[in-house]
């Protein structure tokens, strides 16, 4: 994967103005595109879309700066149809038109080409289990919640915190499949969404498909599938939130699996104080 990764940004260097096939190079790489773009959001902290755009305006400037003819060439060089489009772009990631630009040098906000390099120390041991689960329901109460990759989400919190004592309880009785218990469920969002993207967390239990949803209750259903379960234990949220990198820099770089399309659910074991005890779960399939 970290080859594949590294090659992915030669192509971006090589084809600065065109647009990339990520769904071809994925296959011809031996993986999926959502696998790439999940891995690449992990291991760089931003979407593959915010780092080409970035790469691009950042070699748009030194074109500007270098005194190239039209505003125009640079624009379709790299890419845009149009002045206006590029300058929208360009404004975005400089924070200064490209006319401003040409003029007085800078201000630039230079990216640099990025470079993955796997470091394997084996200090922290991954307790992680590869489970296959049958078709079933995730139903409970969702609502529409922004991305948020540290710390607590107030959003969640707040949904969690509004819905009734007596209906925890109701719901932690209507589950009856694996994983059981209350759980923390996130779907609906792309493989590289950068954060303050909306996405569906839904609070609620795993049902077999046979069980019916009461009416009320929003529900998520899944195909039968792998799934890898990961352990952590530690400070809530940043034993889950470390957890959640390790996979991407750790684990998946070093086994045969990758990340399938479906929701990621957490299942909290144990909380004392502000300490968690927590299994999270990823849809995977053998790579």
């Amino acid at each position: 994967m970290i080859g594949s990764l590294n090659a992915l940004i030669d192509l971006v260097e090589q084809r600065t103005g065109e647009e990339l096939d990520v769904t071809a190079f994925a296959h011809d790489n031996g993986t999926t595109e959502y696998h790439l773009r999940r891995m690449f959001s992990a291991l760089a902290g931003m979407p593959l879309s915010e780092y080409i755009r970035r790469r691009r305006m950042t070699l748009a400037a030194a074109d500007l700066v270098s005194g190239d003819p039209s505003l125009l060439d640079v624009a379709v060089r790299h890419g845009y149809g149009s002045v206006e489009a590029f300058g929208r772009a360009f404004r975005a990631v400089h924070g200064a038109a490209p006319a401003d630009v040409r003029r007085d040098g800078g201000p630039l906000r230079t990216q640099p080409t990025l470079r993955f390099r796997l470091s394997v120390e084996g200090s922290t041991p991954m307790d992680v289990t590869i489970t296959t689960l049958p078709a079933l329901v995730l139903a409970g109460h969702a609502a529409s919640v922004p991305l948020i990759h540290e710390g607590v989400n107030p959003h969640i919190q707040a949904h969690i915190a509004a819905i009734p004592p007596e209906e925890h309880g109701r719901l932690k009785a209507l589950g009856d499949a694996e994983p059981g218990g209350i759980l923390a469920i996130t779907a609906d969002a792309e493989p590289d969404a950068p954060e303050g993207t909306m996405l569906t967390y839904l609070h609620g239990v795993a049902l077999q498909p046979g069980t019916p949803v009461p009416e009320g209750l929003d529900s998520i259903r899944l195909e039968e599938g792998a799934w890898a379960v990961f352990a952590a234990k530690g400070p809530f949220p940043a034993a889950l939130q470390n957890l959640w990198a390790a996979t991407a820099t750790e684990w998946f770089p070093s086994n045969p699996w990758r990340l399938r399309p479906g929701p990621s659910i957490v299942r909290y074991l144990e909380f004392t104080g502000d300490h968690a005890s927590c299994e999270l779960w990823l849809a995977v399939e053998r790579g």
